[in-house]
């Protein structure tokens, strides 16, 4: 049984019922992005990236946003020893593998900007002094898409650093009924066993990287990049990075399925996560009830597919 599979039966032994999530997980964990969960709390969030933690025996930090967060309380700060007589650098919980951003759109914009550095450039500026940070380095967010009082929307260059944006949502009846029976005796958590290490997350998203892209295969994601940034309904389309990491995230499909090559359908199955945040809808758009997933099904309907390719060669 190989890592990928034996990650699927940790995940899925903590939240039931929801397969087609915990690929969505995997795909962001190999593919080197990192995943912003919109959902409504106790749904699983947490549980899941604990279990992907637990997996790999990773660095786990978790940090809860409110307004008063300071973007130090993340980076870390420089502190007087003194004992030693000299100034020590106290390193934040950024510092990790897997770092859980429970609520990030409660911080500030300053403080959820402390995070901008780390996702892109795997590097923390403190105190004028750069400190990288450790790979594999994941950034798994979190935020309650009903509460609006007190929080602080994420700005467009933060929403576009998450490679995915998706939901959990509520578990059908007879596996929630599961989850009851499972919750009674033991925490699931404390069941999960470590199947591999940090250097098998960094080998997959390495050959992640290698898995062939077609020529016609990048024309079609050009495409409907490009289509998005022209649509009657968006003001906004979807930046050069969202078509980058949507070829990465058609990669990443494509290795769970072991082929070494990426198929049109491991694009499709892929705009709605990867570009929902990516756009903005037009005011006239909102009021006619205009949904932004609705208008990025209706490009990808209206693009028309490859065919008649060896996607292999």
């Amino acid at each position: 049984m190989d890592i990928i599979e034996k990650l699927r039966q940790n995940l899925n032994s903590v939240i039931i019922g929801k397969s087609e999530v915990i690929d969505k997980i995997i795909v962001g964990l190999i593919s080197e992005g990192h995943m912003l969960i919109e959902d409504v709390p106790g749904t699983g969030k947490t549980t899941l990236a604990k279990a992907v933690a637990l997996s790999f025996a990773a660095k786990f930090k978790r940090i809860q946003f409110t307004p008063d967060l300071l973007p130090t309380d993340i980076t870390g700060i420089t502190i007087y020893d003194m004992e030693q007589r000299d100034f020590k650098v106290r390193l934040g919980p950024i510092f990790a593998n897997i770092l859980l951003a429970d609520e990030i759109n409660r911080g500030t914009p300053k403080t959820q900007s402390a995070l901008l550095e780390a996702m892109a450039e795997y590097r923390v500026t403190i105190d004028g002094v750069d400190y990288g940070v450790e790979k594999p380095f994941i950034v798994i967010a979190t935020e309650n898409p009903i509460e609006y009082e007190g929080t602080f929307p994420l700005p467009e260059a933060q929403l576009d650093r998450f490679i995915m944006r998706f939901s959990i949502g509520y578990p059908d009846k007879d596996f929630e009924k599961e989850m009851l029976f499972l919750e009674k005796i033991d925490n699931p958590l404390e069941k999960i066993v470590q199947i591999g290490s940090l250097s098998d997350i960094s080998e997959a998203q390495n050959k992640v990287k290698q898995i062939y892209v077609h020529s016609v295969i990048v024309e079609y994601i050009v495409d409907l990049a490009n289509y998005s940034r022209n649509h009657k309904d968006f003001y906004l389309g979807v930046s050069p990075r969202g078509s980058i990491f949507l070829m990465r995230i058609a990669q990443a499909w494509a290795f769970l399925d072991r082929r070494e090559f990426v198929l049109p359908d491991d694009v499709k199955k892929s705009v709605v996560d990867v570009f929902n945040h990516r756009v903005m809808m037009k005011a006239e758009a909102k009021l006619r009830g205009v949904k932004i997933e609705d208008v990025l099904n209706e490009i990808v309907e209206s693009i028309a597919v490859p065919k008649g390719v060896d996607f292999s060669k």
